[in-house]
């Protein structure tokens, strides 16, 4: 089984990029549209993720580096493992350009040479330990976790979710696909984290499911079967170039891979952690110096309080515990 990794990055200083992103949205920083500088900036922390592959994950097949065209200068693009993708090589050129992440993500499986089972990164999410591949695939299927959350909001994100629980509930019979794969639903590595499943059991209509911020495996056949089906929506939805009300998630793709029963149950909290890097900064860097998860997401905000001195102390956790160059560095 050949395993691919997907990995999306801007860099938010290129003077290119800044030119288009502000002649498309009219601001430099356009909080409106879901875009701020915390959402692009980069502490050079990619180098991070690279060396975390190679040491922790070395039988990745492929790592297929996603860009608007760009390409960090201490990249070694002759490396065989790597394939630099741009967005106008697989994304259809009259979306082009565009700075919503989820268009950038609904076109994933037109990426020239992906594999049929490949896992998606946001250029957040860090291998700070050793991972095999039945980590995310077994038995030739993702590994995910198949509970509901009630978390109900008026916020972009939640509206999204709706929409794409929308199509599930289109397309897929709830207690139908609840009764078929029962084990999968409840197993018993969920916990607590399957709760809302026994609650919601007898009602008729999927809510959205929880959405652990994740590297998330997909078969490729997944995006394929839902563009096949949903085309006309996912085409419109293309035209948001900033983040939209309107917008699709990729929470689509994941529920309906789970809905088709396409996956192995797995609890992805049980090694995996999100720090919000504006309330927690001093546990990020505990757990990468400790090593005391196998992926962790270190999420930024325009609010951090001494940024500069919390980014340094995390650079030193990450060069701890990855201090080598790769051979993806020149």
């Amino acid at each position: 089984m050949d395993i691919d990794f997907v990995i999306t990055w801007v860099d938010m200083n290129d003077p290119k990029w800044q030119a288009e992103f502000r002649k498309y949205s009219g601001n430099g920083n356009n909080i409106k549209n879901g875009v701020s500088e915390a959402r692009f900036r980069d502490y050079g922390f990619l180098k991070y993720w690279f060396r975390g592959v190679e040491k922790f994950a070395p039988w990745v097949r492929k790592i297929h580096f996603v860009t608007s065209g760009q390409c960090p200068e201490w990249l070694d693009v002759s490396n065989p493992k790597i394939n630099l993708v741009s967005h106008k090589d697989y994304i259809p050129e009259q979306f082009l350009p565009t700075f919503n992440s989820v268009v950038i993500e609904y076109y994933l499986h037109k990426i020239p040479g992906l594999s049929e089972h490949f896992v998606y990164f946001n250029d957040d999410f860090y291998i700070i330990d050793k991972i095999g591949v039945e980590r995310f695939f077994k038995n030739g299927l993702p590994c995910d976790i198949a509970a509901f959350k009630y978390n109900p909001s008026w916020s972009q994100w939640y509206r999204t979710l709706q929409n794409s629980i929308s199509i599930i509930n289109r397309y897929f019979d709830k207690k139908e696909i609840m009764a078929r794969d029962h084990d999968k639903w409840f197993d018993k590595s969920y916990g607590s984290k399957a709760r809302w499943n026994y609650i919601l059991k007898p009602y008729n209509k999927f809510i959205p499911l929880r959405t652990p911020h994740n590297a998330q495996p997909y078969l490729k056949s997944t995006f394929e079967e839902v563009w096949s089906v949903v085309e006309k929506e996912l085409t419109e939805a293309s035209k948001n170039k900033f983040r939209s009300f309107s917008d699709y998630t990729p929470e689509l793709f994941r529920t309906w891979q789970i809905c088709k029963g396409n996956f192995e149950p797995y609890n992805t909290y049980s090694d995996t952690k999100m720090f919000p890097l504006m309330i927690k900064p001093k546990q990020a860097v505990k757990a990468i110096y400790n090593q005391s998860y196998k992926l962790i997401c270190l999420n930024d905000n325009v609010h951090i309080r001494n940024y500069s001195q919390v980014m340094e102390n995390l650079q030193k956790a990450f060069n701890t515990i990855l201090p080598e160059k790769s051979t993806f560095e020149l």
